[in-house]
């Protein structure tokens, strides 16, 4: 079963192939709740982020969910606004306080610059930020590195500044918006592909093509986009409030023919219209 899979990163560290997202959970009992139902219902990697604010009640979920640390994989983020070797170990150790662990098994650049100026150049700060990450995988404290949202240039200023790859990259990946030069860049160096909004925030989900494979499977549209986001050897990570949606985004156990997967290669996703967001 999907739940039970996992991915290997370049350093031979277990991921789980499936992660339960919380961007725009509000920290509180909605983020707690939503959290140890996952926990309960079976996911075993939670993705957050010091931006998101709801460390903390994560944090009180995976104590309560009496399921052991090692057993879990929990990732968490600097902010895209923190740039700089110092206020990265600062920022690391309040996320380490928030979620109340000793470790963070995947630690993520949030984006290559601020969400209030994107497309700034950062590449300097954002080395800064990496050497930093570093001597925290070093010291055991993060068990793998990575980023988010950034592109083959950005990928490639901190690997020639430290020759050190990162583990993952966290990209908007969905059907419909694949972005191909950063996940060919990403295959080929074996820097593993986290889909953050693989549902499109819901925008496929009453489209033709999809629906009409759905049917197919005899399963939901919802399913099938999960689904093609695992066939594309990236890690999906469904957001929920609500308990049945939660157990239903888990349950992706079959496989898509290769027509079907090329008949999603060709829908035009209206997401990609809108702007790039965290």
């Amino acid at each position: 079963m999907l739940k039970d899979e996992d991915f290997i990163l370049s350093n031979g560290v277990k991921i789980p192939k499936i992660a339960f997202g919380t961007w725009q959970i509000p920290d509180g009992d909605v983020a707690y709740n939503s959290t140890l139902a996952a926990i309960k219902m079976g996911y075993r990697h939670i993705d957050t982020a010091r931006a998101y604010e709801n460390e903390k009640s994560i944090g009180r979920a995976i104590k309560d969910s009496n399921v052991k640390r090692e057993d879990l994989f929990i990732t968490t983020k600097l902010p895209a606004d923190c740039k700089g070797y110092d206020i990265t170990i600062q920022k690391f150790n309040e996320s380490l306080a928030n979620l109340g662990l000793d470790y963070i098994d995947l630690y993520l650049i949030h984006a290559p610059w601020p969400w209030s100026n994107v497309g700034a150049d950062c590449r300097r700060e954002n080395i800064e930020c990496w050497k930093a990450m570093i001597d925290l995988y070093n010291k055991g404290l993060i068990r793998a590195i990575g980023v988010s949202n950034f592109r083959v240039d950005d990928l490639e200023n901190l690997i020639h500044a430290t020759n050190f790859k990162p583990h993952a990259n966290q990209i908007r990946f969905f059907v419909g918006n694949t972005q191909n030069e950063i996940y060919n860049y990403c295959q080929k160096n074996n820097i593993l592909i986290m889909a953050y909004s693989p549902l499109a925030t819901g925008n496929l989900l009453s489209d033709k093509t999809v629906n009409d494979i759905a049917k197919k499977y005899n399963t939901t549209p919802a399913k099938i986009l999960l689904r093609y986001c695992v066939e594309k050897n990236t890690l999906p990570l469904p957001k929920s409030t609500h308990e049945e949606r939660i157990k239903s985004n888990l349950e992706v156990d079959f496989t898509l023919k290769e027509e079907d997967i090329k008949l999603l290669d060709q829908v035009r996703n209206p997401e990609l219209d809108r702007p790039l967001r965290s």
